[in-house]
Formats: structure tokens, C-alpha cells, sequence
């Protein structure tokens, strides 16, 4: 390789790399260094005041109930994409893009217009004692919505690439629909569903605008950890913040090491 060659390549490395540096690894590097500034005690103490376990334990609701829904969904509508033919299946890959066009905040807000007190069904809802909006279910529905495509997006291209070879040679073997899935197709796309599971955690982790409009951030109640950090800036318990987004940080850690451990085990 000539010597100009290799000075693009190196410069290209160091471009990357300081995007990535710059972005990424100094503020989370910084925010690491803060949460300890008055030591470990003092972040445990944080972290398990009752307000702080009451929005980790919904956030983990959270994820737990929106993860495997999307999962199912995701799978299910990949199938419908890759593997039939029907005139209106675009609108479906058009339906599953919405939250990566539409903002959070407008999610939280079509969410209240119909599920809210004044909206299409929130008074008859709440005359059969069932609360949505600002409560634990208007909550997991935000989040469903703004992390619906991940799982579907990361199959759907999968699906493609392995093609139906297998699939109907299975079913010329006298397979039924379901085995045909669990032993041929499910297998071929397993990691393309890690990585979307991946990304859904991410997303119902970390969501915001959605959750903010439909909660009521009320603390100890329908505060979800990311509510409780901005909270804790905005009473200036900085310290508090540092320490819930240090948890935050660890969930999202600990799903990228599962999803690489497993990955190892497979290999």
C-alpha cells in the first residue's frame, strides 16, 4: 500500500475514533467519575432511597412486559413482509416505522387523546375502574410504541438473505407451520431477534418524551429511572442523578454482555 494510502487509512481510524471518544466515551467517562466524587456510600445511599428502587422497579416492569411483546410482534410481522403477497403488506412496514418519523412527545400526546380522561376511550375505561393514562399501563404502551420497529427491522433483512429453501423443503417433509418455524426459521434468524432485543431493552430503558407526557412523573409512583434522573438535576441532587444513571448504564451493559456471552457459547 502507498504512503498516501496508508495516511488516509490511519487518519480515517483517528476521525472514528475521536467521533466515538468525543461522543461517547469522555461523557460517560465524566459522569462515571462524578457519581463517585463523594464516594460509594453516598451512591448507595441514592440509590436505594425508596424513590430510586420504586423507578428502577418500573422501568424493569417496563422492559419485561414492552420487550417480549415487540419481540412476538416483530417476528410475526417480518414473517408477513418476507413471506407472503398481499397488495397492503407496505402498509404494515409503514405502520412499524411510525415511532422512528414521529416524535416521542406527539406518541405521549396521541396516547392521552385516546386513552385520557377526555379522550375516545378513557371515560369509559374509567368508569370500569381501568386507569391508562398516568399510571403503570399508559406507561408500557408509550414504550411499546417508541420501541415497536427494532425487532421487526433486524429480522426483516435476515428473513431475506436465508431465503425459503429450507422452509419448504421442511414442509415438503411433512412438517407443520410451527415446526417448519421453531426448527428451520427461528434458527436462521436468531441472532437478527438478539440484536433487535438488544436494541428494544435499549430503547424502553432509556425512553423519555413519551413517558414523560403520559406518566405524570409523579415520584414514587409512575416515575419511571430516566424521569428520576432528570428530577434529581432539576432539585440539584446531582449526586442522585450520577447514581441512577450509573443503574441505567449497568442494564444496558449487562444486556450487551448477555447478548455477547451467548453469542460465545453458540461460536
Amino acid at each position: 500500500m502507498s504512503g498516501e494510502g496508508r495516511l488516509t487509512r490511519y487518519g480515517l481510524r483517528f476521525v472514528a475514533l475521536f467521533y466515538l471518544a468525543a461522543l461517547l466515551l469522555l461523557p460517560i467517562g465524566v459522569a462515571l467519575v462524578k457519581t463517585f466524587d463523594d464516594g460509594i456510600g453516598e451512591v448507595i445511599t441514592q440509590i436505594t432511597k425508596p424513590d430510586a428502587l420504586h423507578a428502577l422497579k418500573l422501568s424493569v416492569i417496563t422492559v419485561l412486559i414492552a420487550v417480549p411483546l415487540n419481540t412476538i410482534f416483530g417476528i410475526a410481522a417480518a414473517h408477513v413482509i418476507v413471506r407472503t403477497n398481499f397488495p397492503l403488506k407496505w402498509l404494515i412496514g409503514a405502520i412499524i416505522d411510525m415511532p422512528f418519523a414521529v416524535s416521542p412527545v406527539v406518541i405521549g400526546l396521541s396516547l392521552i387523546l385516546v386513552y385520557g380522561t377526555g379522550g375516545w376511550f378513557g371515560a369509559d375505561l374509567a368508569a370500569q375502574g381501568i386507569q391508562i393514562i398516568f399510571s403503570t399501563p399508559g406507561i408500557v404502551m408509550a414504550v411499546i410504541f417508541v420501541s415497536l420497529p427494532f425487532v421487526a427491522r433486524e429480522v426483516i433483512p435476515v428473513m431475506q438473505e436465508i431465503g425459503t429453501d429450507q422452509e419448504t423443503a421442511a414442509e415438503t417433509l411433512g412438517a407443520s407451520p410451527w415446526q417448519t418455524f421453531y426448527k428451520i426459521t427461528l434458527p436462521a434468524i436468531r441472532w437478527g431477534v438478539t440484536y433487535g432485543i438488544v436494541l428494544t431493552t435499549a430503547r424502553a430503558l432509556g425512553e423519555f418524551g413519551a413517558v414523560t407526557v403520559v406518566s405524570g412523573n409523579i415520584s414514587g409512583e409512575t416515575q419511571t429511572l430516566p424521569l428520576y434522573v432528570s428530577k434529581q438535576f432539576e432539585t440539584f441532587n446531582s449526586v442522585g442523578a450520577y447514581s441512577a444513571s450509573l443503574i441505567l448504564a449497568i442494564l444496558a451493559l449487562g444486556t450487551l454482555l448477555f447478548m455477547n456471552l451467548l453469542r460465545r457459547r453458540e461460536d
